[in-house]
């Protein structure tokens, strides 16, 4: 039969009731070619009632009435029969079928109806015709629908998911040969060209957003795949190409570098290899996602040498024939394919998605066996210019296009397609896992099926030399902030397939000798001596290689991991270039300081690199050194050496067991060099540094310590040296010293404390005395720098708190001579009543009032010089006026004990510098005074009246003062009633 038809029933749920759907089912030549459903379900997938009734009459053939088209049933029948049939059949169904009934009676009566000129009539349940086509049933309006709204959510709610989803089943599709995995691609497609958010990044010049660059990157893929279907129709691969070139040069359609040219364009081979490569970026055609599926349409798979390979595992060259060169055979006489790589690996990818496994692992043994005679060859060249390039120490030989990274995949295709074949499949497990069963997969050896002698290789022991070699291919960085973030994307995917795997010998022995070949393969690797400047870091491949080979053979894991360490692009200038290579040469604008945008991540990648290697090497001092000496030469950043340097830290001082000296001391090595980096130039982490710095070489011991405080101009600030690195903390506690090393750095810090007053007195000179305290000519000589910066370099606030402190410490002669001192620099205006010194100049001079008439005569001259605040000024005058001065009791000093006279010197001085404050400060203040101040006004006049009052003839003097005011602001009539209210 060609249709299918019967009644689905739900079973009733908690919420829902029982429900009967209608489902039929056309399908021709094995294949469901439409389905209609009554639950109205629409999704680009089966409703759960199409697939039972597909089960059903799968499962139960023998329970499914088979008939003949209803065609021949009619044939049978009599004229009377088919007049039944036909009322019967309108009666069962009259709203629905009569308009249609009435319209087709009056066409067959009608002799000259369209309907009449053909002969025969139409039967749905019939099949088609030979020569019809068949394919499977795809609800075209549903896939657009889904595609346009995962694309609506940009990326949210999982919708990057979906649509990955979607391409998953595009690839099942092709891998069952479904001739619909085109068509569905197809689909996808317009609604990608169609999404309205390509024109705006267009016009914003963004670029697109990260989600939506992996979505695109696979759908380009996917074409290549789909126009490299190797038993594909001519007409329908013509019918793609124009499809492609349309969508190619529409405006808005991605550039395959991840931008619309707002930066340089990649620097890649085309598909088919040219040598006269252009080098001029305008000459560069624009490149779209869909570049490489347009080039992919000209490769065909008729090559007659191809065709042997992926058809038969024993195909060899003859043995006669393996004498000299030859390009299609190695001399094991294994056949070789020469194709420009990655394209080589794009019919890999095909043949595996269009489900042929076979063919594509014979082609992937063919390619590698390529790789390995190229490997070979290249490690000859080197042996021959080794010495010229060592002596130049910098290549300009490099590969253009990298492998890891590249849009076709190439190393992550054959990793994949060579691991697939030796993967244990465990009982019961669906081909596509959930997503939440994380495990990782288990594999096995499986031997190489080849027609040469046994070679003992295994597909796994090949999946992993493809992947390091791949990985190790020295190779430009690539332009543009897309592509360079691709690199280190895939080359993450690729390390994480590796991890996978189970080093057993045979795995190991691969690694073990791959290393070697990646360090004795020169400009062609890049672990090689010496490498181009602008190659792609090796420091996460590296880190990789030095985990896996350490516990089986650690001089290797070393070798290899320093050699990674280098990072060119950042210690060299670019080169003028060797014009003998032009293929491999890259045009280094001179002026460009290579774009990398993805530094900050490399260096990081760097600096777990170095710490993995200190971590292995905890106890081990000759290869601490090496790893020291590499971080120092390699690394250019503080903040990376910083945290190196407490990674170590970290691991060599454990909670649960002793410090390891050997890994402290390279902590501590690190730490000062940081110190030296950053002591000129600004960091805002710098205080945490110096005080780690401390720390670790508190846990060094004494002898770090007594080394740090005495080399202190090279690491630190003379305030750090002082205020963080001397300081009196716990050291000492800590360390439990005995009295000797005590003193020793007691010795130390004072040493360091008065070099540091010398140079830097403002910021230093308090904790310079504050660190000669106990020792007294130290004291001394710190004293004496401060009298000697007091006069030119430090400020009245510093000079101020020295001599609080002098006082503090029972200095009360050189606190007032520095107090003295401190006056000099200062300056308070009339209005400054607020000023924060006004209490260090109320404590200076109650200072010299304790000390005596003699220092109180000293002092005032110059507080009258530097105070012009009245309040101030009077406030000094009745503190001094209260007690007899001299109270401090400097030994050998006589106390008259009688309270001073504002009538004599020095008090008069004072007294006559605050009337006159007072005088000028009214004027100031009158000059614009506004009607809301009066009241305040007259309360600062009482005031005023009240220090006039202590001159002899202190009331004739504030009279004749008010009278002056009446007269000069009579204008102020409201004001001058209120002066004579309160004054008369």
């Amino acid at each position: 039969g060609f249709h299918l038809s019967g009644t689905v029933t739900e079973p009733a749920t908690a919420t829902e009731p029982e429900m009967t759907y209608k489902v039929a089912i056309s399908f021709d030549r094995c294949k469901i070619t439409s389905v209609t459903c009554g639950c109205g379900n629409k999704d680009i997938f089966y409703c759960a009632h199409v697939v039972a009734l597909s089960l059903y009459r799968i499962r139960k053939p023998d329970q499914v009435k088979l008939r003949l088209p209803i065609s021949e049933t009619l044939f049978q029948m009599n004229r009377d029969q088919l007049q039944k049939f036909v009322q019967y059949l309108i009666t069962a169904h009259h709203t629905e079928v009569l308009p249609t009934a009435q319209k087709l009676a009056d066409e067959i009566l009608s002799s000259n109806s369209e309907i009449n000129q053909v002969h025969g009539a139409p039967d749905p349940t019939a099949g088609a015709s030979i020569d019809d086509e068949n394919c499977w049933h795809l609800d075209e309006e549903q896939v657009r629908e889904q595609v346009k709204l995962f694309l609506s959510q940009g990326g949210y709610y999982g919708s990057g998911k979906q649509l990955n989803s979607m391409f998953a089943k595009v690839r099942e599709m092709l891998r069952m040969r479904d001739s619909n995995g085109a068509r569905m691609l197809t689909l996808i497609t317009e609604q990608f060209m169609a999404d309205p958010r390509l024109s705006l990044w267009r016009q914003q010049g963004t670029g697109i957003t990260e989600k939506c660059r992996q979505l695109w990157d696979e759908l380009g893929a996917l074409w290549v795949c789909v126009v490299l279907n190797p038993h594909c129709k001519l007409e329908e691969k013509s019918c793609w190409l124009r499809q492609l070139r349309k969508w190619g040069e529409m405006e808005v359609c991605p550039l395959e570098d991840g931008n619309y040219g707002n930066e340089l364009p990649n620097i890649t081979n085309a598909l088919t290899q040219s040598s006269s490569h252009s080098q001029d970026s305008l000459a560069r055609p624009r490149r779209t996602v869909f570049t490489r599926a347009i080039e992919g349409c000209d490769l065909h798979w008729q090559d007659s040498h191809l065709q042997r390979i992926i058809s038969s595992d024993f195909y060899v060259s003859p043995s006669y024939q393996r004498e000299g060169e030859s390009l299609l055979f190695n001399s094991q006489g294994q056949p070789l394919w020469l194709e420009h790589v990655p394209t080589a690996c794009a019919r890999v990818d095909a043949l595996r998605s269009h489900g042929y496994p076979r063919e594509a692992l014979r082609l992937t043994v063919a390619i590698i066996n390529t790789l390995r005679l190229q490997q070979q060859r290249q490690l000859e060249i080197y042996k021959h210019q080794k010495k010229e390039l060592l002596q130049r120490g910098a290549t300009t030989i490099t590969n253009l296009e990298g492998w890891v990274g590249h849009p076709l995949n190439p190393i992550g295709c054959l990793f994949l397609t060579l691991t697939e074949a030796c993967r244990l499949e465990e009982e019961n497990c669906l081909e596509i896992s959930d997503v939440g069963d994380s495990r990782p997969p288990v594999y096995q050896h499986v031997p190489i099926v080849t027609g040469s002698q046994d070679s003992g290789e295994s597909y796994l022991s090949l999946a992993l030399e493809v992947a390091l070699m791949g990985m190790g291919q020295q190779r430009v960085m690539p332009e543009g902030l897309y592509a360079q973030d691709k690199v280190c994307r895939n080359e993450e995917q690729i390390i994480a397939r590796l991890q996978d795997l189970e080093l057993d010998l045979v795995l190991v022995q691969t690694l073990r000798k791959q290393c070697i070949l990646l360090l004795e393969g020169g400009p062609f690797s890049g672990l090689g001596e010496v490498i181009h400047r602008e190659s792609v870091p090796m420091h996460t491949f590296a880190k990789y290689l030095f985990s896996a080979l350490l516990p089986h053979d650690a001089d290797l894991a070393y070798k290899l991991a320093l050699r990674a360490m280098r990072l060119p692009v950042l210690e060299t200038t670019a080169p003028s270039g060797d014009v003998t290579h032009p293929h491999h040469l890259v045009s280094v604008v001179p002026s460009r300081y290579p774009r990398w945008f993805t530094l900050g991540h490399l260096e990081s990648q760097q600096c777990e690199l170095a710490s993995t290697m200190l971590t292995a090497a905890k106890g081990d001092m000759l290869r601490l050194r090496t790893v020291l000496e590499a971080i120092q030469k390699n690394i250019h950043s503080s903040s990376l050496i910083f945290k190196l340097a407490q990674d170590a830290f970290k691991i060599a001082t454990p909670a649960d067991s002793n410090s390891d000296t050997t890994l402290l001391n390279v902590a501590l090595e690190l730490g000062l060099q940081v110190m030296r980096m950053t002591l000129s130039t600004l960091n805002w982490r710098r205080r945490e540094m110096v005080r780690w710095l401390v720390t670790c070489a508190t846990e060094v011991g004494v002898r770090a310590l007594v080394s740090i405080l005495q080399s202190w101009y090279s690491l630190f600030t003379p305030t750090e040296a002082t205020s963080i690195v001397a300081a009196p903390n716990n050291t000492i506690l800590r360390l439990s010293l005995d009295y000797p090393q005590r003193e020793e750095l007691a010795s130390c810090a004072r040493t360091l404390a008065l070099q540091c007053a010398m140079k830097d007195p403002q910021n230093c000179a308090l904790s310079a005395l504050t660190l000669c305290e106990k020792d007294h000519i130290a004291f001394e000589t710190a004293y004496q720098i401060v009298i000697d910066a007091a006069s030119t370099g430090m400020t009245y606030t510093q000079l101020f708190t020295i001599a609080r402190y002098m006082e503090h410490r029972g200095y009360p002669l050189r606190a007032f001579k520095l107090a003295s001192l401190a006056m000099t620099h200062l300056n308070l205006a009339y209005n400054q009543d607020t000023h924060p010194a006004i209490n260090d100049v109320l404590w200076a001079c109650a200072l010299s009032h304790s000390l005596g008439k003699n220092e109180l005569a000293a002092i005032i001259p110059l507080v009258v010089k530097s105070v012009h605040c009245a309040t101030v000024l009077s406030d000094i005058l009745r503190r001094c006026t209260m007690t007899a001065p001299g109270l401090a009791g400097i030994p050998g000093r006589r106390n008259s004990g009688k309270l001073m006279s504002t009538d004599k010197a020095p008090l008069r001085q004072l007294l006559d510098a605050t009337i006159s404050a007072y005088i000028n400060t009214t004027h100031s203040r009158l000059t614009h005074i506004s009607p809301r101040h009066y009241g305040e006004f007259i309360e600062f006049l009482s005031k005023a009246r009240e220090t006039f009052l202590l001159a002899q003839d202190g009331h004739i003097q504030f009279a004749q003062f008010i009278d002056n005011l009446k007269q000069i602001y009579k204008g102020k009539k409201k004001l001058m009633l209120l002066v004579r209210e309160r004054f008369g």
